[in-house]
């Protein structure tokens, strides 16, 4: 291959990975500001709302893991088409959902196709561009996922409140056909760093099953019944890592983890930052509508701001991760995200909407500071024939850290409030609610700066 055909190709695939890093995104942020909306038409209390955005999540981290493996046997940019195709499929299917039930069968589906997506597209660019051009790439690619959620509050808000929700989801689908096409057009060759290796069933369904419980039962808490269902995915997950310990094909290496200091505590240092900051924006979409009384438009110019930052900064982060370690990047980034948290635990009803401009602002900051990196400190960290799995792994510590947070923003809002629609004699119980999960965020997000720092050099 000379050197035209080779810097086509890269240019392609970060072309093709930044829209489909764009669309999900976009896609969950406009999906937060249409909550409301989509609950008045369909009569839905706090929980079943929960569920449009848990659903898609849920789906999409039962089969990433999965998807990451069989993409590095049989092809990247095989299962990364395949997952567009569908993803755009099931943004249709959820424009004409004729009642909630439709609806969030319809995010199931979506999910299954973004898990196709996630497991692959960062692992195509890793493996197009060599290490000492990565971080620049992965910078980019995080910039599109920041820019999906920047336009996703402005632009969900403007549509939802002019055009009805569903068309958030219309909005997609010759966007997502257009990458498909782009795809099958100019982005020659296939990356399969595992092919020849068998699929391993069995850990993929105790992998699913699990996880399911496990939100589940999150679902279900307070209730016994939660408590009872929640123990047995975490037992279930046990068993998946005793199981793949012993097969020859593990779709998820755990030796990784074991042997790879950067690898283990870089993951961990995802999970943890999205278990902490997923939520946030659902949460500020409730107060902005309900107690500040907003409409779906000037909710999302609020909300605008976090992302904003993400998109403008990434890219140099990412650059910088080429040079300055993860270690110092990232956990200055997480440390950024406590004081923004801990901020947000004092709004009130009559809190300034700057003082929340704000909060986001330093939010985005450290978000920019900490992804980058971290994503670029994950991929260097393995051999090129797992990239797939390395890709996907990511995506699943991403996935089920979203789902923790959306779970346990749930139970606060179902324990406090309750599950019911929330009006205005609810609102005092809403911001205790508001008041209780930013500060367990907080926490949390305490937690990963250490996780982060305990990395260690990622070039050692």
């Amino acid at each position: 291959m000379n050197y035209q055909d080779e810097n086509a190709i890269k240019r392609t695939a970060t072309v093709v990975a930044a829209l489909s890093s764009f669309l999900s995104p976009f896609m969950t942020s406009s999906v937060n500001i249409a909550m409301p909306a989509i609950g008045r038409e369909f009569s839905m209390n706090t929980v079943l709302l929960g569920w449009i955005a848990t659903a898609y999540l849920l789906a999409a981290a039962m089969f990433l893991v999965p998807f990451g493996k069989i993409a590095d046997m049989h092809g990247r940019k095989r299962v990364f088409t395949y997952g567009m195709g569908l993803t755009t499929l099931a943004s249709l299917l959820c424009a004409l959902a004729p009642s909630a039930a439709v609806l969030i069968g319809s995010r199931v589906l979506q999910g299954i196709g973004s898990a196709m997506v996630f497991g692959t597209g960062v692992a195509i660019l890793t493996s197009v561009f060599p290490p000492g051009e990565r971080g620049r790439a992965l910078g980019l690619n995080v910039a599109a996922t920041y820019t999906g959620l920047s336009l996703g509050p402005f632009l969900g808000g403007l549509l939802t409140q002019n055009l009805g929700w569903r068309s958030l989801f219309l909005i997609t689908v010759p966007l997502g056909l257009g990458v498909v096409v782009l795809i099958l057009w100019r982005l020659k060759g296939e990356w399969a760093g595992a092919a020849g290796e068998s699929f391993d069933w069995i850990g993929s369904a105790i992998y699913s099953v699990s996880l399911v419980a496990t939100m589940y039962g999150l679902t279900l808490l307070p209730e016994m019944v939660g408590a009872w269902v929640l123990l047995g995915g975490v037992v279930g997950i046990i068993l998946f890592v005793w199981w793949e310990t012993r097969v020859e094909s593990p779709i998820l290496n755990i030796r990784l983890f074991v042997s790879n200091r950067v690898f283990a505590f870089s993951n961990l240092a995802a999970l943890i930052n999205y278990s902490a900051t997923f939520a946030i924006g659902f949460m500020l979409s409730l107060y902005l509508q309900y107690v500040k009384g907003l409409n779906p438009q000037s909710a999302g110019l609020v909300l605008v701001a976090q992302p904003v930052m993400m998109a403008v900064f990434s890219p140099l982060t990412g650059r910088l991760s080429d040079r300055i370690e993860a270690q110092i990047l990232s956990s200055a980034g997480m440390g950024l995200m406590v004081v923004s948290l801990s901020l947000l635990a004092f709004l009130g009803a009559g809190t300034p909407l700057g003082f929340v401009i704000a909060c986001q602002v330093i939010l985005g900051l450290g978000y920019a500071l900490f992804s980058s990196p971290n994503v670029n400190a994950i991929m260097s960290s393995v051999e090129g024939r797992a990239f797939g799995v390395a890709s996907a792994t990511l995506g699943t510590m991403r996935l089920i850290g979203q789902m923790l947070s959306m779970g346990v923003a749930t139970l606060i809002l179902a324990t406090v409030v309750g599950k019911v629609q929330i009006g205005p004699e609810h609102h005092g119980a809403f911001l205790t609610s508001l008041k209780t999960a930013f500060l367990l965020f907080a926490v949390l997000c305490l937690g990963g700066v250490f996780a982060s720092l305990a990395r260690g050099n990622t070039r050692s």
